[in-house]
C-alpha cells in the first residue's frame, strides 16, 4: 500500500507540562524530514526545549487547503512527516483529521504516537462516570445555535466533554443551566501546568464561582449526562432559571421567541415587558 511512500506521524504533544512526552515522540519528532505544526512558534518552544532541530512547516485552519496538498506532496515522494497540533493529539478539534483522510486516501501509511488529550485527562479527574462518554469539543459561538447543538444533546445519558475559551465560558454555562437544568460539572483549566485547576460544582455553582472569579486559561467541561427526574423535578429546576435563561430554555425545546417570552412571563409572574428586556440585556452581554 506505502510502498515508496513515506509515512504520516499523528504525534501527541503535551498539554502543558513538557514533560508529559513519550520517548517515542521525540525520537519521531528527530527523526522525521518534516514537522508540520499548527502554530510553528508554539512548537518551536518544545523542540528547542529537547534540542531537536527538525524542519517545520504550518499547517492550520487557514491553510490546510493549500498546505495539505503540499504535504501529501512530500510523502508520495517518499519523506516522513509529524503532525503536532498546539496540545494533545492532532485530529482533535483540529484540521489534522483532513490531512489524515488526503493521505490515506493517496495510499500512505498513517501512524499514530499516542500521549496526553486535554478530554480524556478531564474526564478521570472529574469524579463523573468515565464508563461511558460523548466528547462534543467546541460548541457554537453564537448563542442561538449554541442552544439549539445543547438542546441536541439534554437526553444524552452518557458524560459530556466540551472545550471551552474563557470569554464565552460564562454564557455557555448559562446555556447549560438554561437547556440541561442543574447538573453535576467539573470544569478544568490549565491542565498540568502550573495554575492547574478543577472545580468540581454544579452547572449553577460553576456559574456563580466564574462570575466572581474571571475565567482565564482554556477549559475542559465535563458534564453529567441526563439521569431520570422525579415527578415534578424537571418543571420545578425550571422555575428557578432567571428569565432571560427561561426563555432560552424554551426556545431550545421549539418554541419561537415571542412566544417563549409569553410563556416565561406567565410562569414567572412577570411583564412580558420585563422578561423580553432581560433577554436582551443576555444578548447584549453575549456580544
Amino acid at each position: 500500500m506505502s510502498e515508496g511512500k513515506g509515512r504520516l506521524y499523528l504525534c501527541a504533544t503535551p498539554i502543558g507540562n513538557l514533560e508529559d512526552i513519550t520517548l517515542r515522540a521525540l525520537r519521531v519528532l528527530r527523526e522525521v524530514d518534516l514537522i508540520a505544526a499548527e502554530d510553528t512558534r508554539h512548537t518551536r518552544k518544545l523542540l528547542s526545549h529537547y534540542d531537536i532541530h527538525t524542519p517545520l512547516t504550518s499547517y492550520h485552519d487557514h491553510n490546510r487547503r493549500k498546505k495539505g496538498g503540499e504535504i501529501v506532496g512530500h510523502l508520495l515522494a517518499g519523506k516522513q512527516v509529524a503532525l503536532v497540533s498546539d496540545a494533545g493529539l492532532p485530529g482533535i478539534s483540529d484540521p489534522g483529521a483532513e490531512l489524515v483522510g488526503q493521505a490515506l486516501e493517496r495510499g500512505v501509511m498513517v501512524v499514530p504516537i499516542p500521549g496526553p488529550s486535554a478530554s480524556v485527562t478531564a474526564l478521570v479527574v472529574s469524579g463523573l462516570p468515565t464508563d461511558a462518554f460523548v466528547f462534543e469539543g467546541f460548541l457554537p459561538a453564537a448563542g442561538k445555535r449554541r442552544r439549539k447543538s445543547l438542546a441536541l444533546l439534554k437526553e444524552e445519558r452518557r458524560t459530556l466533554i466540551f472545550y471551552e475559551s474563557p470569554h464565552r465560558l460564562l454564557s455557555t454555562l448559562t446555556d447549560m443551566l438554561a437547556v440541561f437544568g442543574d447538573r453535576p460539572l467539573a470544569v478544568a483549566r490549565e491542565l498540568t501546568k502550573r495554575y492547574e485547576e478543577v472545580v468540581r460544582e454544579t452547572i449553577a455553582g460553576a456559574l456563580r464561582f466564574f462570575q466572581e472569579h474571571e475565567p482565564r486559561g482554556e477549559f475542559t467541561l465535563v458534564v453529567g449526562g441526563r439521569t431520570p427526574p422525579e415527578s415534578g423535578e424537571e418543571e420545578s429546576a425550571r422555575e428557578k432559571l432567571a428569565p432571560a435563561e427561561l426563555v432560552a430554555f424554551l426556545e431550545a425545546d421549539g418554541m419561537a421567541r415571542p412566544e417563549a417570552i409569553r410563556e416565561a412571563a406567565r410562569r414567572l409572574g412577570q411583564p412580558k415587558r420585563a422578561v423580553y428586556r432581560e433577554v436582551i440585556l443576555n444578548q447584549e452581554r453575549e456580544t
